[in-house]
């Protein structure tokens, strides 16, 4: 008993040796020759009592212990089994609702798109394990993105090399460019990845002078609001001082690696020279002559627009929309049918026609917003696609003073929101394509195209509106495709606003009939059934 006993505590003793030289080693990183003298004798010790308790240990397995270690020893094995299986063919499975632990389908899709390498260092520390989870699912779909974990507070050295001061820090780098990210979310890290993985950062120009949204301002509200509550269309009243803001739109863009500036175009006929996308975001007044003709040199060469443009106000760019083949029509949009919450002059969208900007977008609302319609003669190389319209109930109301739908004068629903133009500047015709070369089939002017949008409504972009439903994946989605980065359409950095559900005219009514008519009304029929039954 007494030699068991010792050679137990040789075991416990040889155990403990290993151990200790084995943390040591995984908190220390390195090894030195005391973890290695630790390590033998442990080995040693842990052999030797088996020697010795070799008589006890054959005796386990006698008689019925012999099943339980046999059944015991096979459980383990499972277990470890199962256990390595996970670790190295992990399989996840995402049980919330709104699928919090997956990645989004346009994330996924701009991975597997991945042209470039990118290698993310990732400075973080044992608190931010769901962070680093999320990092490892991204580099798990596809092999241009690899990860390294460092901690900042065990490799200093390296930190400060990197210059990164903080633990979350996410260093991204690929052909020579780095990019830090320092939010936690998928949409920060996707936006990383794709700023490092190109080589151009695109510049989006803003018209400013004529009172239009501000790309720079926080402002929300800066009008008082019309006689039927919450309107942004009728007897609506504009306080000139200040201009609605659109800072929760640039934030998202310069988030997508785009640079953001505001225009005066004035007298300087360069203006536009390096704008990849020019956008006229609600003018107040009437735009220039001499502004006119800078802008229509712009879209002559090949240059990207986007128009937002509000019912009832003359902006000065009638006359270039309408010779794309678009014509803005002096009506507001009244549709009694679908509208957001109580306001009739606020269209509410649902389905639209098939195109990327709008492929899988959500509810979108416009607050007050001007009717398009196609010219009567179509304009030669362009091509011009209708994206949103209003209800088949809707109809475009010419008195802005009254709703009344009058027959001859109002246009009857569905209308025409927004529409895309795909322009070729220099188009040529099939018959004149035969007596062109082969040289100046290839020349770039020939080929040249430029993409333009037109909306009825600019509100819908503004700080006030941007976040709620798909109002922000509209206009992202626009620039996007505007500039022709089809990869990013879709991909809208997450908002923290309180849940809050957002309901059209129909929805609240069949709400209503439902929880306070329909259920109740159901149960003391049930009851009154029951009552006449046992009476």
């Amino acid at each position: 008993m007494d030699k068991s006993f010792g050679a137990i505590i040789i075991l416990l003793a040889g155990i403990t040796l290993a151990s200790a030289a084995i943390i040591s080693h995984a908190i220390l990183l390195e090894t030195n020759f005391l973890h290695l003298i630790l390590l033998i004798v442990g080995i040693g010790l842990i052999i030797f009592s088996g020697f010795q308790l070799r008589k006890y240990i054959f005796g386990l397995f006698r008689g019925q212990r012999t099943e339980i270690l046999i059944t015991t020893a096979g459980a383990l094995c499972i277990v470890l089994a199962l256990g390595y299986l996970s670790n190295h063919f992990s399989i996840r499975i995402d049980m919330t609702k709104e699928g919090a632990h997956s990645l989004s389908k346009q994330t996924i899709q701009m991975l597997e798109t991945l042209q470039k390498p990118v290698h993310i260092i990732f400075f973080h520390d044992p608190m931010m394990k769901e962070t680093g989870d999320l990092y490892k699912l991204i580099a798990s779909y596809t092999d241009k993105v690899t990860i390294e974990f460092l901690d900042p507070m065990v490799n200093p050295a390296q930190a400060r090399m990197k210059g990164v001061e903080f633990a979350g820090t996410a260093l991204m780098e690929s052909e020579g460019r780095s990019v830090k990210v320092n939010g936690p979310t998928e949409i920060d890290i996707a936006n990383g990845i794709l700023r490092v993985s190109q080589k151009e950062v695109q510049l989006l120009c803003f018209l400013e002078g004529h009172a239009e949204s501000d790309p720079f301002s926080l402002e929300h509200h800066d009008h008082f609001e019309g006689d039927q509550g919450h309107s942004h269309g009728l007897a609506t009243k504009l306080v000139v001082h200040e201009r609605h803001g659109m800072a929760k739109a640039r934030h998202s863009l310069e988030s997508m690696n785009y640079r953001i500036k505001s225009v005066r175009l004035l007298d300087m006929s360069d203006s536009l020279r390096n704008c990849d996308v020019f956008i006229v975001a609600g003018p107040q007044f009437e735009i220039r002559k001499n502004e006119i003709q800078i802008i229509k040199n712009f879209l002559d060469q090949g240059g990207n627009a986007f128009f937002m443009l509000d019912p009832f106000i003359k902006s000065g760019l009638e006359k270039i929309i309408e010779n794309l083949g678009v014509k803005l029509d002096d009506t507001l949009i009244i549709d009694e049918a679908s509208h957001f919450w109580t306001d009739i002059s606020a269209p509410a969208v649902t389905s639209y026609n098939r195109h990327a900007v709008t492929e899988g977008l959500p509810l979108t609302f416009f607050m007050g917003a001007r009717s398009l319609s196609p010219t009567h003669q179509p304009v030669a190389g362009n091509a011009i696609k209708p994206l949103i319209n209003s209800s088949k109930r809707s109809f475009a109301e010419t008195n802005k003073n009254k709703v009344e739908f009058e027959l001859g004068i109002d246009k009857p629903g569905p209308i025409t929101i927004m529409a895309i133009i795909v322009r070729s500047p220099n188009f040529i015709s099939p018959s004149d394509l035969i007596n062109i070369t082969e040289d100046e089939k290839t020349s770039p002017k020939l080929i040249k195209k430029s993409r333009i949008a037109i909306i009825g409504d600019s509100d819908f972009a503004t700080n006030s509106f941007f976040h709620i439903l798909g109002n922000g994946n509209l206009f992202l989605n626009t620039i996007n495709y505007l500039a022709a980065q089809e990869n990013l359409i879709g991909i809208e950095p997450k908002t923290y606003d309180l849940p809050r559900v957002n309901l059209t005219n129909r929805q609240m009514k069949g709400t209503f009939f439902l929880s306070m008519i329909l259920i109740p009304g159901l149960m003391a029929l049930i009851g009154v059934a029951v009552w006449w039954r046992q009476r």
